[in-house]
């Protein structure tokens, strides 16, 4: 059974400063070094988005997330499929705005598992302050072929969910290193990235550079 339970999984959240999003066998490859280096890094939540493998595919490979997860005090949370998140013993699932309606996926998982919810404008932050999400994701900041096609909606929205997000936010969308002391001096006090730590030479060290980052400002955040 998961670790975090009910409180014991928001008190993580609200905690947590780094979200890794991760596909079922990045580059191909068994995801568990990967996801261990991002782990030791500083990693607080890893995400299972998978869009290509078939169904049983996914749920072996999530088994070797929950381990990791549980061996960090880290939460494991499935993308789209609340169905998925309860077969794989997940802490929570991640929606996209078309994916299942937040109230239903809450009714199917009860008040204890977590609920995100992917935001790219104004009206969906606010929307989504009014349902039963526990967080959600602002961005992409800058376009990213993670989410092709999808414009790149700036930091004006970072310094809009900082100021008015009811929930605690992850800035995402094209974050690195390089890059996130802008989204930083935006308001974000929560990152999500992809590619930086996934496509990295060290994740460990990469995921060490996003905190440092954040470490700068200190530990208060946005909707906590």
């Amino acid at each position: 059974m998961p670790e975090a339970r009910g409180p014991l999984r928001r008190e993580r959240l609200r905690t947590a400063r780094l979200y890794f999003v991760c596909e079922a066998l990045p580059d191909g490859r068994d995801p568990e070094a990967l996801l261990h280096a991002a782990l030791s890094g500083g990693v607080d939540i890893v995400q299972l988005r998978e869009k290509e493998l078939g169904r049983e595919e996914v749920e072996r490979v999530a088994r070797t997330f929950r381990r990791l997860c549980d061996t960090y005090s880290a939460l494991f949370i499935v993308n789209d499929d609340p169905y998925l998140a309860q077969t794989c013993n997940a802490d929570g699932v991640h929606l996209g705005q078309e994916d299942m309606p937040v109230e239903e996926a809450r009714e199917l998982l009860g008040p204890e598992m977590i609920i995100g919810l992917s935001t790219h404008s104004k009206e969906q932050l606010a929307a989504g302050g009014a349902s039963a999400v526990d967080y959600v994701s602002v961005g992409p900041i800058w376009e990213t072929p993670t989410k092709a096609g999808r414009p790149g909606v700036g930091l004006g929205l970072v310094e809009h969910a900082a100021a008015a997000a009811p929930h605690p936010f992850f800035a995402i969308g094209g974050i690195d290193p390089g890059n996130a002391g802008e989204v930083v001096a935006a308001g974000a006090r929560r990152l999500g990235v992809v590619r930086a730590i996934r496509d990295a030479a060290d994740p460990a060290a990469v995921a060490g550079e996003l905190r440092g980052a954040l470490a700068a400002v200190g530990e208060a955040a946005p909707g906590a």
